[in-house]
């Protein structure tokens, strides 16, 4: 096989040397030895060096990063040197005064020849305060006040001219050892006092009055130095009393929903009532009536059930109007059904016209009638609360709230099987049969309160 292969390179006139390639044998191609896989060397990313930057300092072909930064956007091109083919502009060294001086310098700088003897050109840059002047007549006249002299005055504008009206630099160069010592806040209600009285005294036209509350910006002070100087102790106290000022309001933002609530289920109760002593008085006219009551703007709004109106074309079943809502609830629903089965009424009377009608009525009375007692219990627990608060702060003192008798609620009889054979025969009001669920809420609320009254009394022993 080598010498075939030998035999292969003298026909192709092929030289043979030492870097010419090696030629396989028999052995190696018939052989289950596999050739070795040449392991390129891996370099890893150092810990916490972004991959970003590695890959800036090290890529698949390890180039090395250049070391001076090379521009390459001119690609090989020579650059050219861009000269116009105008007269260069001659410059001159020459002297220059800055107008903004007043102490008549001289400096030099380069300069066109062409701009030679034109103003300074950074002195527009220079703006200064237009400080007013004033003459002995004119202070005698306006400007005298008690506790300034002309001398004061006049070294107060001075400094004032020479710093721009920078007011805390003007206080630190006050001349305190010849006169009195003055606040800022006195220096400046001073110089704007001054600005507008001349300004007054001599008719100056277009001119604004600058206003200076010299005791608003002294509290102003004094409050952020309380502010700055607060302890730790005192921040913390803040922010508690900003939290119950936050609890407070909503507290109030809830109790007046309730009480919006409340008044909605006693009007609501209302109309109900008076709606139903209409329909007792023109009961041949009771289905005009009731279509007027459904039609009177928010009259059950909020409060009772508002059944589907089955207006559309086609045939449906009269039993489909006794059928409660979905937004009723469980709890309603569990109420509405026990109070009819203590009435001893059918839960799915004879769908007629005049049942269906006077059926969805007493369900929605019903429902009316739970959601008062709902109200009522909930009053009751939060007076209940007031009360207890109220003997906490004012220890020896007691409130005594007096307990409303309802007149007018209806009275049933006990159905004769839940008469027990010792106790006589007693009357239920309808308020009674309903029983409300407590809120795990006011579940909590009413074992707190509870367990406040507990330690009272053991404190008290």
């Amino acid at each position: 096989m080598a010498g075939m292969g030998s035999d292969v390179l003298d026909i192709l006139e092929v030289e043979k040397g030492r870097n010419s390639p090696q030629l396989i044998t028999k052995e190696q191609l018939l052989s289950d030895k596999k050739k070795p896989k040449i392991v390129k060397e891996t370099v890893k990313k150092p810990q916490g060096m972004n991959r970003e930057v590695w890959g800036l300092l090290w890529n698949d072909d390890r180039d090395k990063p250049p070391l001076i930064p090379s521009d390459t956007s001119q690609g090989y091109q020579q650059m050219k040197a861009k000269l116009g083919r105008r007269r260069v502009r001659p410059w001159k060294w020459m002297p220059f005064a800055n107008p903004s001086r007043t102490d008549g310098a001289i400096f030099y700088h380069w300069r066109r020849i062409a701009d030679e003897g034109k103003e300074y050109p950074f002195s527009r840059f220079n703006k200064k305060v237009e400080i007013p002047t004033f003459t002995e007549a004119e202070y005698q006249q306006h400007l005298n006040e008690e506790g300034w002299t002309k001398a004061e005055t006049d070294q107060l504008f001075e400094l004032c001219r020479r710093h721009d009206l920078r007011f805390l630099v003007i206080h630190d160069r006050y001349d305190h050892a010849r006169f009195p010592k003055r606040s800022i806040e006195d220096l400046k209600e001073r110089y704007y006092g001054v600005c507008n009285l001349l300004a007054q005294g001599r008719s100056t036209a277009g001119y604004e009055t600058k206003v200076f509350d010299a005791e608003h910006e002294r509290r102003r002070k004094e409050q952020l130095l309380k502010l700055y100087n607060r302890t730790q102790e005192q921040i913390e106290e803040e922010q508690m009393l900003v939290e119950e000022l936050r609890k407070i309001e909503q507290r109030k933002k809830e109790r007046e929903k309730k009480t919006q609530d409340l008044q909605k289920l006693i009007s609501a109760a209302d109309t109900s009532m008076d709606a139903r002593r209409t329909e007792r008085k023109s009961f041949g006219k009771k289905r005009t009536q009731f279509t007027a009551l459904d039609k009177t703007p928010g009259a059950l709004e909020g409060s009772g059930i508002r059944f589907a109106e089955f207006k559309a074309a086609g045939v449906t079943l009269r039993s489909q109007r006794m059928k409660l809502p979905a937004n009723v609830g469980t709890k309603r629903t569990k109420a509405i059904e026990s109070l009819l089965e203590e009435l001893n009424i059918d839960t799915q009377p004879m769908p007629t016209d005049d049942i269906c009608q006077h059926f969805n009525d007493l369900r929605s009375d019903m429902v009316l009638l739970y959601e008062l007692k709902i109200a009522l219990n909930t009053c009751e627990f939060e007076l209940q609360t007031q009360r207890h608060r109220y003997e906490q702060l004012a220890p020896g003192m007691s409130i005594e709230v007096p307990v409303p008798t309802p007149t007018s609620a209806p009275i049933f009889d006990e159905p004769c099987g839940s008469e027990s054979s010792d106790s006589p025969r007693r009357a239920r009001r309808i308020s009674e049969i309903i029983d409300v669920q407590d809120t795990p809420g006011e579940r909590k609320r009413k074992a707190s309160l509870n367990q406040s009254n507990i330690l009272k009394k053991l404190k008290g022993k």
